[in-house]
């Protein structure tokens, strides 16, 4: 399970920093003329940034697997919230579609979530 965890940190890792990239390099020309190009951006900057720390946090969760740790939970909840919270906030600054917002916040409490069991993990 901990390989699991390890695999998953890079590969989200991998395409947290390419979508990161793409969002500064190649998205921006495509928006830039938009009305609100500041807002699809910032949302944009928003999700590549907890994307890429939740992508470190699946090898933080691999490395409590593997001390013994009862952190899967933790592992699949930064999975959800990044799914949904990162996901949401680039589908939005990609389609313009504002409705797409109601689904962040379910993302940013998966993550929470996500915290709250490693904490837990831990408690000995």
């Amino acid at each position: 399970m901990d390989r699991t965890f390890f695999f998953l940190s890079g590969l989200s890792g991998f395409l947290a920093v390419a979508l990161g990239a793409f969002g500064a390099h190649g998205l921006e020309k495509h928006l830039r003329d938009l009305p609100d190009y500041a807002d699809r951006m910032r949302w944009w900057q928003t999700g590549a940034s907890y994307h890429l720390v939740h992508a470190v946090m699946f090898g933080v969760v691999g490395a409590a697997i593997a001390r013994g740790l009862p952190a899967q939970g933790a592992g699949v909840a930064f999975g959800v919230g990044t799914l949904l919270f990162s996901g949401s906030l680039y589908t939005m600054t990609v389609t313009g579609v504002r409705a797409l917002g109601a689904v962040t916040p379910i993302g940013g409490l998966a993550l929470l979530v996500g915290w709250a069991l490693l904490a837990w993990s831990a408690r000995g």
